[in-house]
């Protein structure tokens, strides 16, 4: 048991994995890609658990809860990439995931996705308090808000230490600037299908990683190819509205 706890969670406590990290520009370019996904996909989670929260009567009750709420976030990634790094390791398991990930992809271009985002604390008559009822709630959501990023990061990195920080940073922006990447993403509307676009990329990463296959892309090309994919998104935008300008120019002329 404490052998697989070792396997599972060691790597987390190797100081030379960190200082590898830390002082490594080419790692800290994979965490900026996992910043930015975390924040586009999960934008809209935050929303929903600061909406939760309105529940609560007063403003210091609401601040409290999302305070439990997002160390809560933090513990339970924490636990579940110990358990994802473990697992990625089973080329099964990346077969599944690859699907899982292209799965999501298709939902959204086919505009059937189903939300992840969901009343989980029924209004009946409750057991416990309403503030810890709330707390439970937002946990509850942070644990399966957290199966697609985790998935999706160790797609693109192997390495826990980079996954976590990715990860507790994209936590923290998500929830600290989540409105304003909403107004950006209602401003560059095609910011969300480049990050599906991006989702399917992953899946194809990660399908190509088996055995059978063994194509390995290094995690800080792809980190390059989300760079890319940013630019070259901003400028499908510049050049959209400079031609509906232009179109909306030669209407008031005629």
């Amino acid at each position: 048991m404490f052998d697989l706890i070792g396997k599972l969670y060691g790597p987390f406590f190797d100081l030379h994995n960190w200082e590898t990290v830390i002082s490594s520009g080419s790692d800290w370019l994979v965490i900026f890609s996992l910043v930015l996904i975390e924040c586009l996909l999960s934008v809209d989670n935050a929303v929903v658990l600061a909406a939760q929260t309105q529940s609560l009567p007063t403003k210091e009750l609401r601040e409290k809860s999302l305070f439990y709420g997002i160390w809560g976030a933090y513990i339970f990634r924490f636990l579940i990439i110990g358990i994802g790094v473990y697992l990625i390791n089973f080329w099964e398991i990346k077969v599944l995931g690859a699907g899982y990930l292209l799965f999501l992809t298709i939902q959204y271009f086919s505009k059937s996705r189903v939300k992840h985002t969901r009343k989980l604390v029924s209004d009946k008559k409750r057991h416990i308090s309403l503030f810890w009822s709330v707390v439970i709630q937002i946990e509850l959501m942070d644990i399966v808000f957290s199966i697609d990023s985790v998935l999706a990061s160790l797609a693109i990195s192997p390495n826990p230490v980079i996954v976590l920080i990715g990860g507790m940073i994209g936590i923290l922006a998500m929830r600290g600037v989540a409105e304003l990447i909403m107004r950006l993403m209602r401003i560059i509307p095609e910011l969300e299908p480049m990050a599906y676009g991006l989702i399917a990329l992953i899946a194809i990463k990660l399908f190509i990683s088996i055995p059978m296959i063994d194509i390995e892309i290094p995690a800080a090309a792809f980190g390059v190819i989300v760079l890319a994919a940013v630019v070259i998104t901003l400028l499908i935008h510049v050049i959209r509205k400079r031609r509906r300008a232009a179109d909306g120019g030669h209407d008031n002329e005629g």
